[in-house]
């Protein structure tokens, strides 16, 4: 693994990350394992269909076995001759998930490469994505809410905070946020990640990547990537956890189709902002709570991104509405309509 990153260093600028004093993490070593194909062909049955748990924009994640009996999820990367889009995100995502370690980062077991395979092993998280969560509409209470918010959030402090320079993640979104047994939330693929401007600089420019429904206002029009643009992906990510809604559904009316434009009218008011929680609570959340997060997630919503909190500051709010106590869960009426028309 150390030949891979030195024989990488001067291709892609991860390989430079040091986490800061501010870390109570010392620095590791690259840690991820070389597999050879055959290991990990054998480990996910031949990759057939039956082991497919996930496909995202750049490859197929398979479930699999190795020969330690260690459960695992394997990438199988989609490469692009042209752009080499597929090998720059294989290289990054080894060497971010390589040199950062913490409890709500997905652990990086290994990776292959062989001729035009590439191939990421992960640790199994067994409970799927938050996505996965909401659009199956399992059942998950308000304090159960928090603590995925708080965790994501925990991971989000981590990669702005202690790695240095700090490290965008660029693609915040509940389908990577990964869940373990337990709900334990962890972020995950990295393929994205950029690292933050230093010095007097105040942005890195770069062009735009991500998924629509997540990007910030500032970096979708201009390319200008800044630590606040992670701040909005989370304000989005929030706003699926209260509501239980897609942060883009195009099987919706035009209008509705956004979740931040949709749920905006109703954000700026308190006597409204009820309407807008998902009706699998059925009212089961204490009010004063609920219009705290959507104050947290509002201010992370902001247009402006020097308007937006540090993720610092987000942390210590979601840690503290998370602390109160299940007893002040108290139900509230439900709404009988969860759609913008009933208010106009």
């Amino acid at each position: 693994m150390n030949c891979f990153c030195t024989g990488l260093r001067g291709k892609n600028e991860a390989a430079e990350i040091t986490l800061g004093s501010n870390s109570k993490a010392k620095p590791k070593k690259p840690s991820a394992t070389s597999f050879s194909f055959r290991e990990l062909a054998s480990a996910a049955r031949g990759f057939k269909e039956v082991n497919l748990i996930g496909e995202g924009g750049f490859g197929k994640v398979y479930k699999g076995r190795l020969s330690t009996g260690q459960l695992v999820a394997i990438k199988q990367l989609r490469l692009d001759g042209e752009t080499h889009q597929g090998n720059r995100e294989f290289v990054t995502e080894v060497l971010m998930l390589s040199l950062l370690h913490h409890s709500n980062l997905v652990k990086l077991c290994g990776y292959c490469t062989h001729g035009d395979q590439r191939l990421l092993v992960y640790e199994y998280m067994p409970m799927g994505s938050l996505e996965q969560l909401l659009e199956e509409k399992k059942p998950l209470s308000w304090k159960t809410r928090l603590k995925i918010a708080v965790g994501a959030a925990r991971g989000l402090q981590y990669l702005h905070c202690s790695a240095n320079p700090p490290v965008i993640y660029r693609d915040l979104k509940s389908a990577n946020i990964l869940l373990d047994n337990n709900l334990h939330p962890k972020l995950s693929d990295f393929g994205l990640a950029k690292l933050g401007p230093v010095g007097d600089n105040t942005h890195v420019s770069t062009r735009v990547m991500g998924t629509y429904g997540y990007c910030a206002p500032e970096y979708a029009m201009s390319g200008k990537l800044t630590i606040k643009s992670d701040i909005y992906s989370f304000g989005v990510v929030l706003l699926e956890l209260i509501t239980g809604r897609k942060a883009m559904d195009v099987t919706r009316k035009q209008r509705e189709q956004s979740l931040v434009a949709w749920s905006r009218p109703y954000m700026s008011d308190r006597r409204k902002v009820s309407l807008i929680v998902d009706p699998l609570l059925e009212g089961n959340y204490p009010l004063r709570c609920l219009h705290n997060a959507i104050a947290i997630t509002a201010m992370c919503l902001q247009d402006q991104p020097n308007l937006r909190p540090s993720i610092g500051d987000i942390v210590v709010a979601l840690e503290y509405l998370a602390s109160e106590g299940v007893s002040d869960v108290s139900r509230q009426p439900p709404r009988q309509s969860h759609s913008q028309s009933d208010t106009d």
